[in-house]
């Protein structure tokens, strides 16, 4: 089973994902059916590193935020148009 580390993202907005972008870190989100969303902030290298195994949009995943560990399911993912960059991920509970 993979392993993402995450951070609970305080601010939203586009202005506050570009800062985060600069910072090689990037924005997503974690929800479910009558759960509560818990908006996210990633770090971009582990985690594209891990997007190039095909276990990482098959299996179940493995996200640590604040000790507290949560089984996700990758439901979309949006990449950079031209650049090799992830802009933002939505997790699934499973």
């Amino acid at each position: 089973m993979l392993i993402i580390n995450a951070e609970i993202r305080e601010k939203k907005g586009k202005s506050f994902s570009r800062k985060l972008r600069i910072q090689n870190k990037f924005p997503a989100i974690l929800y479910g059916l009558n759960k509560t969303s818990i908006p996210l902030t990633l770090d971009h290298n582990a985690v594209f590193n891990l997007q190039r195994k095909t276990d990482f949009y098959k299996n179940t995943l493995l996200l640590l935020i604040q000790g507290k560990e949560y089984k996700v399911k990758v439901k979309a993912v949006q990449r950079h148009a031209f650049k090799l960059k992830l802009l933002h991920i939505d997790f699934l509970y499973a």
